[in-house]
């Protein structure tokens, strides 16, 4: 999914660290730069936007005024040098709001609470019903970098503590994350068969006693998890 973004900041030393941020993140597109919420007002009328990175202090026209006169905005983050906004930046929506100076860490946080509200935004299907967007990845930390992982790439997942080791079929990644976390953000295809294990119930080659097997892997049935895993396998 390729996400269109804009920045809006009529400071020109700001707009340069949003746009560098944004090159290390492979499917967010950005359309345009913006030093006035005026130019902006007529960039968004040529261009259908996905996310905009708005500042709040600009001559002319405020940032918030600006977004409250948009009938239908495009996602919304804030960034700006001022706190006291904040309280009033989330009552119209926003899905971060990010105090400058940021870092990347923190700036790649709000990228992706965007990227899921996006994804997460309902789309009309023919019967007149609604049916949300599924996301097919998840970006994680690892090695001082961030990784995409394709959930059809991952086997399983392992518990070590406050980290997680995630096996795909090429390689193995080690992330600060636990695994009651992640049982939020992995699809149904995922499923917990052990007090340290999360597979994907796809790539089960075989399960023999209370091991399940994963190409060469074997991975633990733990007791409270068998019922529900045998579940799946009568259906």
């Amino acid at each position: 999914m390729e996400i269109k973004c804009i920045i809006i900041d009529d400071e020109p030393a700001a707009i340069r660290v949003v746009e560098s941020f944004l090159k290390n993140i492979s499917n967010f597109k950005l359309v345009g730069k913006c030093k006035s919420a005026f130019e902006g007002i007529e960039l968004l009328k040529n261009h259908d936007i996905d996310l905009m990175f708005l500042d709040i202090n600009m001559p002319g026209l405020s940032g918030i005024d600006f977004l409250k006169s948009l009938r239908n905005p495009p996602v919304v983050i804030i960034t700006t040098a001022y706190r006291e906004y904040a309280v009033e930046s989330f009552e119209l929506e926003v899905v971060d709001y990010l105090h400058k100076p940021f870092s990347f860490d923190r700036f790649f946080k709000a990228v992706q609470r965007a990227e899921e509200k996006l994804e997460g935004k309902k789309t009309e299907t023919n019967d007149g019903k609604t049916k949300a967007q599924v996301k097919d990845h998840l970006f994680i930390k690892s090695d001082k970098k961030h990784h995409k992982i394709n959930f059809n790439d991952l086997l399983f997942i392992e518990s070590m503590g406050d980290y997680c080791k995630f096996i795909t079929r090429g390689r193995t990644y080690l992330s600060y994350i636990t695994l009651k976390k992640l049982l939020e953000l992995l699809p149904e295809s995922f499923i917990r068969v052990h007090k340290s294990f999360i597979v994907q119930f796809d790539k089960i080659d075989m399960i023999e006693g209370n091991m399940i097997k994963i190409i060469d892997h074997s991975i633990p049935i733990g007791y409270s998890y068998r019922k529900d895993l045998f579940k799946l396998l009568d259906q």
